[in-house]
């Protein structure tokens, strides 16, 4: 049997082909990883927005029952609520941290326009999260 004897210019071929394919399984791996991070990052925002949004769905519920009061939910932004709507604020800070939350209210004819606004920041340095919504209550 002969053996065929490699050439000096194919030597080492095979573990530079293995060392190229080890670069290329890094590279996809760490977009994994950045692709990972960006997801966990949009799940939490997702998480303190529905968590907004239940937070300004449960005080108009509250409203709405308590109608003839529609005056005392006013609160203006960074002001100390009053001990009407105090529960809730505190109840809302806890599940969003850093929360800064505004409750407008403005008498119609025969239904007061409730606005209520909440932001906060993921992070520091990032953009500014408001979730807004606006009622009619019936008194």
């Amino acid at each position: 049997m002969t053996r065929r004897r490699h050439s000096d210019k194919q030597r080492g071929i095979a573990l530079l082909e293995v060392m190229i394919a080890l670069v290329i399984l890094g590279i996809g791996l760490l977009g994994a990883i950045g692709m990972q991070a960006r997801a966990y990052a949009a799940l939490s925002d997702a998480g303190q927005r529905a968590e907004a949004t239940l937070a300004c769905e449960k005080l108009v519920g509250t409203i709405s029952t308590d109608a003839a009061n529609v005056a005392n939910y006013a609160l203006a932004e960074g002001a100390t609520p009053n001990a009407t709507i105090g529960p809730w604020v505190r109840e809302t800070t806890a599940a969003i941290p850093g929360a800064v939350i505004s409750v407008v209210v403005t008498p119609q004819a025969r239904r007061s326009q409730v606005d209520i606004s909440i932001r906060w920041t993921r992070k520091a340095g990032a953009a500014e999260i408001r979730q807004q919504l606006t009622a009619y209550i019936g008194s």
